[in-house]
């Protein structure tokens, strides 16, 4: 009974021992996976044949102890080392490592399975994948590039597909203007040296114009012909500081086209600002304006500041009958002329498709007092899609220190509505100007910043600690394109191995425990790097000795028990 009880514990022995060695070898095999966890192998006793359990103590006897003879070893676990591997530089930006504890999710056509190597790269569908073709799992992003937390997809980063534009919402002027300067008095006033009836060769006093006058109806006083006819296209383009103006068209409907809508055509061409008197200072008690002066003259009054002072010169009205274009005879007089300091400025913006939108900034001296000096500034936009040109307006006011107090930040709007594009709203912040000048250098003012741009496509990517994905385009917009979303277990111990160093979800190892890098116990991520696979050479080549060595001891203790059978044999003969 005893030697066949020594070669059951002895071959149980051996098992175990090759079962050690099998998992040496593939600790040893996988040392260059990257990734790979490594194994080791835990042994338990079996249970013992008892020949007696032993005694107690009693007056006359010490007592005995049981006496046990075991029956060998068997397998109580084979462990997973998930601790850290070494990290190493790749380089692919798309190379990703786990510095801490967590697991990438990985898809494929049987669900998700879980891994620690991070040799990925993108396929011909700019999706992130692992080498054997599993796509990486994390968090997309929204129309406006916000991330969605709410379910996982497949990670993709079209490089070189991906166009994008950001429109702009604000904007940084700076400049010096000129405290000390002219104070504006005055905008400019022009009239028609002609005055109009709406009778053929009668006079305003007698039939007076007005601003429903039918246009085909139209006559200057004592004339007996029509200023325009059906079908004409009116072009007006005039000059203001100089400048001049982008042309608008007015073209004449026999039925509907009024002498109104001509003066609020030239009106939204020239840009001219008004608000009621309530901050745009009025001339004479009338707002700046086109309009039908009590004389039956068309009149125009213009905002302040020079560089607002408006011409209009013959040729600046054009007639196309369809046939012909012509100079419209109407002569203007200008009465007043725009004073006070003042600059200009043109810049571009961009709206949501990063098309281009032209800003002409214009800012005079309003008022100054013993302590401060007032400016206001007006904002137009010929790519606004109103007709009218006239987009904002604001003051700002400096100190005695030249410094600004008053009116840092405003906003304008610009329409969008004949393009595909969004509306626009705009904050432009003024703290950057300064009032101290020369008078030789004057007023000047520009734009410093804005943070719009125009379409740019995708050129590369980096990923953060945190997963975050961010794409940077070549016309220097970075925005985000994902996050890389990592799994935690309760008991990774209880993970089965998949292959492709994958593994999938136990019975034991509870279910995964989504979360981003860094946070809730989870690692961070370290793009462009590899984890190297955690097997210990040197420790393993031990383990394998030493294995070794307890294979040949089982071995011999069966050799041993076969020469004590061969000798109970001879007895027999």
């Amino acid at each position: 009974m005893g030697l066949t009880s020594a070669l059951t514990t002895s071959l149980n022995g051996l098992a175990l021992n090759e079962q050690t060695i099998d998992v040496l070898g593939n600790n040893i095999a996988n040392a260059g996976t990257n990734g790979f966890k490594a194994s080791s192998v835990l042994f338990q006793t079996q249970l013992a044949r008892t020949l007696s359990v032993g005694s107690r103590p009693t007056t006359n006897d010490g007592g005995t102890n049981p006496r046990q003879i075991g029956l060998g070893a068997t397998t109580s676990a084979i462990v997973k080392d998930f601790s850290q591997g070494s990290i190493t530089n790749s380089t692919s930006p798309s190379d990703l490592a786990i510095q801490g504890d967590g697991f990438f999710i990985l898809n494929g056509r049987d669900g998700n399975v879980y891994s620690r190597a991070g040799n990925f790269n993108l396929n011909s569908e700019d999706i992130l994948t692992a080498a054997n073709g599993l796509r990486v799992q994390g968090y997309g992003v929204d129309q406006d590039f916000n991330l969605v937390t709410t379910q996982l997809k497949d990670i993709t980063i079209p490089v070189g597909d991906l166009v994008v534009a950001q429109q702009t919402r604000n904007i940084t002027m700076s400049g010096a203007l000129l405290s000390t300067g002219t104070v504006a008095t005055q905008g400019t006033i022009l009239a028609t040296d002609a005055t109009f009836t709406d009778t053929a060769g009668s006079t305003f006093a007698a039939d007076p114009a007005t601003s429903s006058t039918l246009l085909t109806s139209l006559y200057e006083s004592g004339s007996s012909t029509a200023l325009f006819s059906d079908g004409d296209i009116i072009t007006f383009a005039p000059r203001k500081g100089g400048r001049v103006l982008s042309e608008q068209s007015l073209t004449v409907d026999a039925a509907t086209t009024t002498l109104g809508d001509l003066m609020t055509m030239m009106d939204n061409t020239i840009g001219i600002h008004s608000d009621g008197g309530v901050t745009i200072p009025q001339e004479g008690g009338v707002d700046p304006q086109v309009r039908l002066n009590s004389s039956g003259q068309i009149e125009i009054i213009g905002n302040r500041g020079t560089v607002n002072d408006i011409d209009i010169t013959l040729g600046d009205i054009v007639v196309d009958d369809g046939t012909t274009a012509s100079t419209l005879d109407l002569p203007f007089t200008k009465s007043q002329t725009a004073d006070g300091e003042s600059t200009i400025t043109d810049f571009i913006i961009y709206d949501s498709l990063g098309q281009e939108v032209n800003i002409k900034l214009t800012a005079y001296l309003e008022s100054r007092d013993g302590s401060s000096s007032t400016f206001r500034y007006f904002a137009e936009s010929v790519d606004d899609s109103d007709d009218d040109v006239v987009i904002g307006s604001g003051s700002f006011i400096f100190d005695s220190q030249g410094k600004i107090t008053s009116g840092l930040t405003d906003t304008f709007s610009v329409d969008r509505a004949d393009t595909a594009a969004s509306n626009m709203q705009v904050t432009i912040d003024f703290s950057n100007l300064s009032g101290i000048s020369t008078t030789s250098a004057g007023s000047a003012i520009t734009l410093q910043t804005q943070d719009g741009s125009n379409p740019g496509t995708l050129s590369r990517f980096v990923l953060d600690e945190s997963g975050v994905i961010n794409g940077i385009f070549d016309n220097g917009i970075i925005r985000t394109l994902g996050q890389v979303v990592l799994a935690r277990f309760s008991n990774p111990q209880g993970l089965l191995e998949n292959g492709d160093t994958t593994f999938l979800e136990g019975v034991s190892s509870g279910s995964p425990f989504l979360v981003t890098p860094g946070n809730f116990g989870a690692g961070t991520i370290r793009a462009g790097a590899i984890e190297l696979s955690n097997t210990d050479i040197g420790r393993n080549l031990v383990d394998l000795i030493v294995a070794s060595t307890n294979y040949r001891g089982n071995s011999r203790v069966i050799s041993s028990v076969q020469q004590l059978v061969d000798e109970l044999l001879v007895l027999g003969r």
